[in-house]
């Protein structure tokens, strides 16, 4: 799905959100009604491809979380109704890579188990955002956050490596990365909720907002 430059978003009083947001944003872009029933897709069309592999899954946090686990939750949901049972493992990882809403040079990358563990694997890896800024939020705006991630990945040789991303940001960057499955393609925005965070605000925002000035001055380290 994509929404186009010129998309004026939902009024912010068409919604609720906590109180404590208010004058801190411009404009819902994206209900959580429709990243709900988005990420139900991506959860059918994911089971289409994976055939009778079992799923390592790896949650990029911490704006991926709750994507992950609406997702895996679909996939779980999916499997149980048909005949066939997918087994599924989640891990963690964590990246570090911004400082207010600017991309750092140096990337972290701390958590996860012994990756050792999964060479001959389907390695599922779950983005929030993929653009780095988007695909999940780190989303994956200009892709060097997925590369540094998948090439770490990648030398433990998984069978198979496919990336899920709940957004990806629209950029003229010759380094930004398409996901194999995402559910929004967005402008270049900072965005904010579902667990998107601006400096560990907003995260309990359900819906997927833009920020404002106000916003990021307000929460500004």
């Amino acid at each position: 799905i994509q929404i186009s430059d010129n998309w004026p978003g939902y009024s912010l009083d068409l919604f609720t959100y906590p109180q404590h947001y208010y004058g801190d944003l411009e404009y819902v872009l994206i209900p959580h009604g429709i990243i709900v029933d988005r990420t139900e897709r991506l959860a059918k069309d994911i089971m289409q491809d994976i055939g009778d592999n079992d799923i390592v899954v790896l949650c990029v946090l911490k704006g991926g979380y709750k994507f992950c686990a609406d997702l895996v939750e679909h996939i779980k949901n999916l499997s149980r109704n048909s005949e066939r049972f997918i087994s599924m493992k989640v891990d963690f990882v964590r990246l570090k890579s911004y400082h207010n809403d600017q991309s750092m040079q140096d990337m972290q990358i701390m958590g996860g188990d012994d990756l050792s563990k999964l060479t001959g694997k389907v390695y599922f890896l779950c983005f929030l955002l993929i653009l780095f800024f988007m695909f999940c939020k780190d989303i994956v705006g200009t892709g060097r956050t997925m590369k540094v991630l998948l090439n770490n990945i990648e030398k433990y040789k998984p069978k198979m490596i496919k990336v899920a991303s709940l957004l990806v940001k629209r950029t003229s960057r010759p380094d930004g990365y398409r996901p194999d499955y995402y559910g929004f393609e967005i402008p270049d925005l900072f965005v904010v909720g579902y667990a998107l965070d601006y400096n560990e605000h907003f995260r309990d925002l359900n819906h997927i907002c833009v920020i404002n000035d106000h916003g990021k001055a307000k929460y500004r380290v």
